[in-house]
Order: C-alpha cells, then structure tokens, then sequence
C-alpha cells in the first residue's frame, strides 16, 4: 500500500476500537486486531483469472500468496479445466471464487479491479484493451501480442486510460537476472558487440492426425466459438484428446506464434534488454523449418533469425531436435563484449566470463512471486514506470518474434542446406553451418529436405513498418472476426 493508505487504514482501525471501548464490547486490542484485518480485506485488489488449465495457474498462486490481492473470479471457456483453480482459490481464501465462461461478463463486472490473462496469444491484445478500456488493470502473459500491431494497440490504450499493464516476461523482477543486465550494461565486459537468444527445447512431433483425418471435435466442455474469438472459426485439425487442444496451439499460426514466440519471447526480451534498446531493429530476416517428422504443427521447430541493431547485433536460434547447449545455454542467453562475455542459462541467474573464459563473478536469486508482486506495486503507486515488464517492453520483444516469423513466411522454399550466402557477418555464418550440423545429427537429409530462407526485411523503427514490402505490412495486423475486433488506433 501507499503510505497514505497505510494512514487512513490505521486511522479507521483505531476509530473502531475507540468505538468498541465506549461500547463496553471486547477488549480495545482484540477490536483492533478485528478492526485491521476487517480493513485489510477490504483494501485488497480483487482478480479475475483467465485461463487456467497451465500457465494460468501460476497467475492463481502468484494472487493468492500477495496479501495486497484476493482471487475472486475464475474465468475459461472450457469448464473442464476449472477444478484444480476452483479448489485452490477455495483451499486458501475460505471460499470458492465464481466462474464465469465468457471474458466480456468478467470485464465488466465493477467489482474486478485487475484481470490476469493466461490464454492462448490469439486473445492476449483483445482481452488486454477490452479490460484497460472497462477500468481494470492489466497482467497479461508473454507474448504481449499474436502480431507487431496489437502490441502497438496496447500501449496507447494503457496510456490513454491510465491503466497498468505488465507483461509476463517475469525475467525482469528476478534480482539475479536484473544483476546480471546492469553488468553487461556497465562496460565490464567491455563494449557489446552481440545479443544472442537461445530456445533449445525439445519438442516432440504433435501427431498428424489431422492429416490423416481431417477436422477434429473440440472438447465438449469447451465453448469453441469462443475459444477462437478473434481468429476464424475452424475446428481444430490435430489431437484433442489429454488436453492437446489447449497446448498445441502454439505451433498453428492462427493462434500462436511458434517456439519464437512462446518460450522464445522470454530469450528475446533478456536479449535486447542486455543490449539496452528500445526501438525495432533496422532490419531483420530469419530462415528455417519443420524438420525431423511431418505433423500437424505449421510453425518452425528449427529457426535462425538475425536482427540488425547497427553496431550491434541480435541472433535468435529455435532447435526443437535433440541438441548439445552453447557455450553452457540451452535455454538462454550470452552477451558477448569485447573484453568478455555473460552466459545466463535459466530466467534468474548467470555467469560472468573474461575474454579468456575464467569466470568473474556469478548471479542468482527470484522466482515468478517477483514479477506478480511487482505489478502489484504499480497497480497501487499507479505508476507505470514502477513496472520491470511495462506493455511497451513486451510489445517491441514481441514484435521482434513476429518480424522474424514474417520473414520465415514470406521466405522461399528451397533444401535447407543449398548453398547460399546468409549473411556477411562471420558470426551469423557460423550459426548457420551449425544449424546445418545440428540437422544432419538428426538425420534430416539438409540437401533434400525443404525449408525456408527469409528475405530481409527493412523495418522504420519509428512507424514500425516495413520498408518496400506489402506483403510484409499486411502480416503487421491481422482480420478479425465479427464480435471480436480490435480497433487499430492508428
């Protein structure tokens, strides 16, 4: 709390014990006692939880555990995913939060004043600025967006509502990892030349069962016209039985954005916030596949992607086949300097390296709480510059994802290992050969098997458009359907 709601709250705690004395009722400390924990429940933010069968759940501990905040409302469109969230809430509050199916009940309910959002990237923007514009604040999960606008929509309306909005990219509330960034940017590694993100994690075929079948039935607890919202209603082509529904979204375009910008985003923040920028890079082009089964899944599961940040540069890697790590990282990042280098191989620590390889110095400490309590803090200072994931930071790391996937789309079949100039940065050609290698460990045939090379994409940092490009500029946004459009705001 702020301290002048610290005071009112002592105040009106005192004047009920007063009152309870002259009464002649319990003793003047037992009132009190009645008295402050009366007042703190009433002081708390009241949270509405949307989606929950997975990362939602954290959103549902990460509430509960704050005392500032009490979980009133759990919202799905599948209410055969709520038990677990219902009886959690009920175990630790005393009673049983309500359950409401559909998102536009839950922001208009005036008695919610934060609403966490956990559901597939397709809902983030919509259900964000519907919230914002009905008064609530914002806790939204990584990706901010499903494209490079929506993250550009969010931001103007948080500033024009005053509304705080964090993004999930809990990285940047973790002491450790926070240490880490302020020593890559205080010059003792000497002069940041190169940002690397690292997203090495197996991901096993989804099964191609819409292949072989076609369309599929969604689970029957799920309201499904619901579940698509603002993407074209199509039944889903892939598992939809143990729950796969609700996962393998991620690597179907019109839902997710790939490992890029699922776990990738997290990499990609850490990434150039080290470098400290704040804008879109100059340019971009990203290259890649599916390789090592045939399924139902349409986004890459090996993914070389290259940011122009001129001195600097930024590179990207997804491998979703078995592989060794980078230099200590599977899941991570290294930024390279000129008198040294920091590994940081999980989302609160890493390690600090001379040009020689001894290590310097080491950095650890935060979990998720972290980040949850943070926007807490600035849902009650309602300040956004308190916030360490500002919608503004999760926008441009979210539109980096999305640039690059714009190049992997629009990029042109050929074998992935023919023969081609990528880059005329060494840097940026030895990734390349080593994606090859990693390929070939898999057994993909790189000189027969098809993937994807990227054309470079010139990007005006300032309209955050693509220069020359309109088949680029038309995948900056995209249609919505009737009911569940976002307005550009221009």
């Amino acid at each position: 709390m702020e301290l002048l709601q610290r005071r009112e709250f002592l105040q009106r705690s005192a004047l009920l014990a007063s009152a309870a004395a002259v009464l002649g009722a319990e003793p003047v400390h037992q009132q009190a006692a009645a008295a402050s924990r009366a007042a703190s429940r009433a002081d708390r933010l009241r949270v509405a939880v949307v989606g929950v069968r997975g990362r939602g759940m954290s959103h549902v501990n990460g509430f509960l555990k704050n005392p500032e905040t009490t979980v009133t409302v759990i919202c799905d469109c599948d209410e055969g995913v709520i038990s677990n969230a219902m009886r959690t809430v009920e175990k630790a509050q005393g009673k049983p939060p309500r359950f409401e199916k559909d998102i536009r009940r839950v922001v208009e309910d005036k008695e919610v004043d934060i609403v966490a959002i956990a559901t597939p990237n397709h809902w983030h923007a919509l259900m964000a600025v519907w919230a914002m514009e009905h008064g609530k604040d914002v806790y939204v999960e990584k990706p901010a967006s499903h494209n490079v606008r929506e993250g550009a929509i969010m931001t103007a309306v948080a500033r024009r509502t005053g509304r705080i909005c964090q993004v999930g990219t809990q990285s940047r509330s973790n002491p450790g990892m926070r240490q880490a960034i302020e020593y890559v940017q205080s010059g003792k590694i000497g002069k940041v030349e190169l940002a690397i993100g690292l997203c090495y994690k197996l991901r096993p075929s989804i099964g191609d069962v819409g292949r072989r079948e076609g369309e599929q039935k969604p689970p029957a607890t799920m309201d499904y016209d619901l579940w698509c919202g603002p993407a074209p209603y199509k039944l889903p082509r892939r598992r939809t039985k143990n729950g796969t529904v609700h996962y393998d979204w991620h690597w179907i375009w019109d839902y997710g954005n790939g490992d890029l910008g699922n776990q990738g985003v997290h990499e990609m923040d850490k990434a150039r916030w080290g470098l400290n920028k704040n804008t879109l890079p100059r340019s971009v082009f990203s290259l890649g596949g599916r390789f090592g089964y045939i399924d139902d899944g349409e986004t890459a599961n090996t993914q070389l992607c290259v940011f122009d940040y001129e001195p600097q540069l930024l590179i990207f890697e997804v491998r979703g086949l078995p592989t060794a790590d980078y230099k200590g990282a599977k899941v991570g990042n290294i930024w390279v300097g000129t008198d040294g280098y920091v590994v940081c191989p999980n989302y609160s620590g890493g390690v600090a390296y001379d040009k020689a390889g001894k290590v310097v110095t080491k950095f650890s400490g935060g979990n998720d709480q972290y980040h949850f309590d943070n926007f807490v803090q600035a849902v009650r200072s309602r300040k956004a510059q308190d916030l360490h994931a500002d919608i503004a930071e999760g926008h441009l790391s979210a539109a980096l994802c999305h640039l690059a996937n714009i190049s992997y789309r629009l990029g042109q079949e050929a074998p992935i290992g023919s023969p081609r100039s990528v880059s005329e940065h060494k840097i940026v050609q030895e990734f390349a050969a080593a994606m090859l290698q990693h390929l070939k460990d898999n057994k993909v045939d790189v000189e027969k098997t098809v993937g994807r090379f990227g054309p470079l994409l010139t990007i005006d940092p300032k309209t955050e458009r693509i220069v020359g490009n309109d088949a680029a500029n038309a995948m900056l946004f995209r249609e919505y359907r009737k009911g569940f459009e976002l307005k550009d705001v221009g």
